[in-house]
């Protein structure tokens, strides 16, 4: 029942059925079928195994050139989850193509309809898989960062490395279909997202910052000391924050002792005290 109720998540995009009209008419309803099917199982994917993992589901878009399924997630479930979630779309096309050779074994799809959905799984699922994001293979890239790096500078990299994938991407375009009107659509998609991405940067990490404080509580397994000096500031402090570890924040102070402070200090100081500029020694000395 929880399966079926995930369908109800699904948004098709207004020019999706322009297309499904042009479809029709020039004779390639078959072939858009195939590809939305395709594609939608792959999107379903992602959301299966969000819905397993009680994630909070926003939509499942069918778009023009593909699909995104959107969840309401912000940074903080295990990266172990997050990779499940994320490699469960591109996981989908290995029994389709499976199903598909059985069926074509038993001669119960004819041999011109088999190849076309195996082309169109293998298409599907190197696209996701391009280190782009916001491609599966860019998340991927993403939770890499985030084992890594503090969670903005994890987020940053990703956006760098993307960026790079998608001009490598392009001038592959270039150089073998240059007149190909949806390769450039789907250039201009992954840019916008790209870009959108990037100008949202801060608003990503704040959101980051507020789930972790507000939000459900997380059991985190593993405990990282951030050191750092009396005069840093609350905010420098928080960008030292990186997903899958709670931290206990050692502060030296000038006389060569230290203090510790829990993470949710520094949060409620930041969110709920509005200590937005000081820094993280006043909190030493509230009087």
């Amino acid at each position: 029942m929880k399966a079926f109720q995930l369908l109800s998540y699904i948004r098709i995009h207004p020019l999706l059925w322009l297309m499904i009209a042009l479809a029709i008419v020039t004779g390639h309803f078959i072939d858009l079928s195939l590809f939305l099917m395709i594609v939608m199982i792959h999107e379903l994917g992602h959301a299966v195994a969000a819905s397993f993992l009680s994630w909070r589901i926003k939509r499942i878009s069918l778009l023009p050139f593909g699909g995104v399924a959107e969840m309401d997630e912000h940074g903080n479930r295990p990266i172990k989850e997050e990779a499940i979630v994320i490699l469960a779309g591109p996981l989908q096309h290995i029994w389709l193509m499976g199903l598909s050779f059985l069926l074509f074994q038993f001669s119960w799809i004819p041999a011109e309809l088999y190849q076309k959905f195996i082309e169109f799984n293998i298409m599907v699922l190197i696209f996701n898989l391009l280190p782009i994001w916001p491609l599966d293979g860019g998340k991927l890239i993403y939770l890499w960062r985030c084992l890594k790096e503090p969670f903005p500078l994890a987020h940053r990299s990703t956006m760098a490395i993307s960026a790079i994938g998608l001009l490598l991407f392009t001038l592959l375009v270039i150089a073998l279909q240059p007149f190909n009107l949806n390769m450039w659509v789907i250039i201009a998609f992954l840019s916008f997202s790209l870009y959108f991405e990037w100008k949202q940067s801060r608003f990503v990490f704040v959101r980051f910052l507020l789930e972790r404080y507000y939000g459900k509580k997380i059991d985190f397994q593993v405990l990282k000391q951030i050191h750092v000096s009396e005069d840093e500031s609350i905010l420098r402090v928080l960008q030292k924050f990186q997903r899958g570890y709670k931290h206990l924040i050692i502060i030296e102070k000038d006389d060569n002792e230290s203090v510790q402070l829990d993470e949710n200090e520094i949060l409620h100081a930041y969110f709920t005290e509005k200590m937005l500029s000081a820094k993280i020694g006043e909190l030493l000395y509230p009087y």
